[in-house]
């Protein structure tokens, strides 16, 4: 049985996490062994893993090893992992943490690989606490025997910015839990009264500069300035959640634009929906469209975020977009074959130290 390594920082709130979350619970654990390497116990995603799945926690790294270069912190941090401890593929899932970072490039491993969650190009352009890391863990990236972006369309920002120009990739989706989705989506939302005669939107995602929420805000009102029989409901929180309120209130959205804050089940609020909108201003593969996906919900979603996800029609004016709003039946699509075949690469990860 071949045996994998992953390393994660947490399982707290994130896109990485969930993702993570789906792949650990649908692998088939009769044909691999899994090791989940975690740097400390936090969790948001109330979920049960499989008995087989085996988790451990790396002693506490300090901060400050994030701030000195990546060769200096390999040398200088060690972990003691358990005894028999060597494996087919270390993988290092976050991308971020140096933590991850050392334990993938340390454990004993034939086969070492680096996910890419990220357009690195738009990511370094618009966070300043991401340069900072780069130009520290840049290093590393000539330790890995190959690379995973989760869409075609990192991989070259990738190599531009990191010149890492030859290294080996392949692209390997995230996995969309489709049952769990379909069994939330039938729990009924606690406080969720909405307008039936109303064109329903909802949106997904962290409330940061990332996701993009302000250029929504300014679409949306642009739309309804056309129309009044719109409603934007957005789903989660984040460090923007104060401004994006304030937006609201600027642009005269009261009543139409409703937060709902983090919740544990999105999914029984977007089955009520008519459609879904994103606005992100770059990703590594939007889970929040392929969930919508699941959910059967049309599609409102900017142009640029088509690179991100296989077979998505964006729109260059959301505005006008949403402004033809209209609801449709639902479509929905249980992606069998779209998660076999991530499976099936992951399997064929762990041949390729051999």
């Amino acid at each position: 049985m071949k045996r994998i390594a992953v390393f994660q920082s947490e399982l707290g709130v994130g896109g990485i996490q969930k993702s993570l979350v789906n792949l650990l619970r649908a692998i088939d654990y009769e044909r691999v062994q899994v090791d989940l390497y975690l740097s400390k116990d936090e969790r948001f995603w109330a979920v049960e893993f499989p008995e087989k799945l085996n988790i451990h926690y790396l002693k506490p790294t300090p901060r400050v090893f994030s701030f000195m270069p990546f060769d200096a912190a390999k040398r200088i941090l060690s972990y003691d992992f358990p005894t028999g401890s060597e494996y087919d593929l270390a993988i290092d899932f976050n991308s971020y943490q140096c933590s991850c970072a050392v334990g993938a490039l340390t454990v004993p491993a034939n086969y070492r690989v680096m996910w890419i969650h990220n357009d690195v190009r738009v990511k370094l352009q618009n966070e300043w606490k991401y340069r900072v890391l780069w130009y520290f863990f840049k290093e590393k990236f000539k330790y890995y025997d190959e690379f995973v972006p989760v869409s075609d369309a990192l991989w070259e920002p990738f190599t531009a910015m990191s010149g890492i120009k030859d290294a080996k990739h392949r692209v390997i989706q995230n996995v969309i839990n489709v049952p769990e989705i379909r069994r939330k989506m039938r729990e009924h939302p606690p406080d969720l009264d909405i307008d039936p005669e109303c064109v329903n939107l909802v949106a997904l995602g962290k409330l940061c500069h990332q996701k993009g929420y302000d250029i929504m805000l300014e679409a949306f009102a642009a739309a309804s300035a056309e129309r009044k029989d719109l409603r934007l409901y957005i789903i989660g929180g984040g460090p923007d959640e104060e401004a994006l309120k304030a937006q609201t209130a600027q642009l005269k959205l009261g009543g139409r634009v409703f937060f709902l804050g983090s919740r544990s089940n999105p999914y029984c609020y977007m089955d009520r929906m008519d459609a879904f909108v994103s606005s992100s201003r770059y990703e590594g593969q939007p889970l929040n469209i392929m969930e919508a996906k699941v959910v059967g919900l049309p599609l409102y979603c900017t142009k640029n975020l088509e690179s991100y996800t296989e077979g998505l029609v964006g729109y260059e004016d959301l505005a006008a977009a949403l402004a033809g709003a209209k609801k449709q039946p639902k479509k929905p699509d249980d992606l069998i074959e779209y998660n076999q075949k991530i499976l099936d690469s992951i399997y064929d990860l762990t041949e390729s130290g051999n």
